[in-house]
Formats: structure tokens, sequence, C-alpha cells
């Protein structure tokens, strides 16, 4: 592996909706590719109607410790997990964070509120415009409700748009409101988000954000970024961390970060 202090933070087991493997395997997928460690993130979209948040935790947080008594001579295990949509219930996620103690949470939204998930859309027959102001205008929102240390893909609608219609909208229609996400993201010291899933997935290769919006971010102020592939199989874990390492360098990052019972803690890439 080029670097050798390799983190994966965003991960997804079983105990995410659509996740595919347990937190065993892809603790050991993380090993036999000589990490160093890796968060595992499961969903916790909190609008969810089905959503039992006690199964959820309780289920994930037992897991997550038996590898670490398994694994945690070879591997640093975090104990994560991506809140959606927190500002829709902004009660019972304060709920959830006083109730248990994760090290890491990342923060996202993966739908607007009372609609489907941005996978599901169909961006031809809508007004893009309107959907990514309200999108971003919703990540603001989030940013000043403020519970999560790194946010999550920030341009995650964009990993679904069709790439026969990708070069039909104007991205940079959106400056002043990512600029208002990162300032605040900066002032409040919270982490931005590489996202690397978009490196793997057809038709895209991104990371999420690009690299404009991580090197604007830097020119914000923002001090830390986190790496996740975002990964639902084991075999993907650690997908594109070495190229969004790279990416973090060249876009004026020395360190990544990962975090302790919510305190940054920077990892020096090399």
């Amino acid at each position: 592996m080029k670097y050798s202090n390799l983190y994966d933070m965003h991960t997804h087991s079983i105990h995410s909706f659509d996740g595919n493997h347990k937190i065993s395997k892809l603790c050991e997928s993380a090993v036999k590719k000589g990490a160093k460690g890796i968060a595992i993130t499961d969903h916790c979209d909190i609008d969810g109607e089905k959503l039992n948040i006690d199964s959820l935790c309780t289920n994930q947080i037992s897991d997550i410790d038996a590898c670490i008594d398994r694994f945690g001579n070879s591997l640093e295990i975090i104990k994560g997990l991506e809140i959606g949509q927190a500002i829709y219930r902004k009660e019972l996620t304060e709920s959830l964070y006083k109730k248990y103690e994760y090290d890491f949470v990342l923060g996202s939204i993966h739908n607007l509120e009372n609609m489907e998930d941005f996978y599901f859309l169909d961006y031809r027959k809508l007004d893009f415009n309107e959907l990514m102001k309200r999108y971003f205008s919703d990540l603001i929102r989030l940013v000043d409700f403020g519970m999560f240390d790194s946010l999550a893909h920030l341009t995650y609608p964009f990993r679904y748009i069709d790439k026969d219609t990708r070069d039909c909208f104007d991205y940079s229609a959106f400056d002043e409101l990512t600029d208002e996400i990162l300032s605040r993201l900066a002032k409040k010291e919270k982490a931005l988000e590489i996202n690397t899933s978009g490196l793997f997935l057809d038709g895209f290769n991104d990371t999420l954000p690009s690299e404009r919006y991580i090197i604007r971010f830097k020119e914000l102020g923002g001090k830390y970024i986190t790496v996740g592939s975002d990964s639902h199989f084991s075999e993907k874990v650690f997908g594109g961390i070495e190229q969004g390492y790279d990416i973090a360098r060249a876009c004026g990052f020395d360190y990544i970060t990962i975090y302790k019972k919510h305190e940054p803690m920077l990892v020096e890439i090399k």
C-alpha cells in the first residue's frame, strides 16, 4: 500500500438497512489490506418510519466491541454512526447522542423531508436547480445544528444523476450555498468528508465532493478532513482511500482526521 496509516472513516455493515456483511468481515478485509484503522458508521436515517434506534445501536455497538476484542491488536476500530436527516428529528437526534457513546458521527442528508432518497429520483422530471437549492439549504441547517463530526458526501445527489444528463447542469450556480456550508463547517471546526465511493461508481469517476470544493474548504479555514469509502461490502472497504489521501494532500492538507469520543485526532498523511 502507498500509505502506512490508512483509515477508512465511512463503512456499512449488516446493521445498515442496505449493508451486506458482518462487521467482522469488514475488519478481516481491512486487516488483509494492511489498514491502520476503520470506522464502522452504519446508517441511522433518523426520519425513517421503521427505524428502531435502540435495536440498531445496541446490536451494532455489541458487535463492534466483539471485534475490538478480536482485532484490537492489529486494527484500530472506531465506533461510528451515519445519522441521516438529523434536522428533521432534532430531539430524537439529541437523545441518541446522549444515550450512546460513539466516537464518531457522520452527518448527512440522503433525502429532503417527506421525499424519497436522491438515489430514486428521476432528475429529468424535476426542477434540478430548485431541488439542489433546497438540498444545500438543508445542509446549512444541518451544519448549524451541529450534531455530527464530519459532513458526509457534500454533493451526494450528484452521484445519482445519470451520466448522460450530468453535463446539462451548472453546478457553479450553487457556489454561494456551498461556500456558506464550507465556511460554517470551518468556523464550527467540523470536518469535511472526502467520500471515495464515486471513484468506483460506473460513469462517475470523482470524489464527493470533487477537488474544487475541498480546496475551497481549505481556503475558507477548514482544518479537518476525513476520508471514507462509503463501502457496503467487505471487499470494497478502503476502495479509493489511497486516492482520497492523494487528493487531500493535493488540496493542501497534510493530515487526515480520526475521532475518539468526538474529539479530532490528526493523522499525518505518510
